[in-house]
């Protein structure tokens, strides 16, 4: 075996021990960042959802509170008197 067949044949070894050694952790750390993004999205969206569903309780309410009731009684109006030009 020639000197540059062993030196191919170590770096190749070693190529695959590391892949095989670091391979879990790698995908482990891109799983983690997936995840903590996915936790992330639902909980902002949640507390967006339920700050967004308050306002429009408030919203809702202070239309009802503030929307006009016509009186109980009737009013008599005196007819306009109307002036015209000479």
């Amino acid at each position: 075996m020639s000197t540059k067949r062993q030196n191919a044949v170590l770096i190749g070894g070693g190529a695959a021990a590391c892949a095989a050694c670091c391979a879990g952790p790698i995908i482990g750390f891109l799983a983690a960042i997936g995840l903590g993004t996915v936790v992330g999205v639902a909980l902002f969206g949640a507390i967006a959802l339920a700050i967004g569903a308050s306002a429009v309780v408030i919203v809702l309410r202070r239309r009802q509170a503030s929307a006009c009731t016509p009186p109980g009684a009737s009013v008599d109006l005196e007819m306009p008197t109307i002036r015209t030009r000479r």
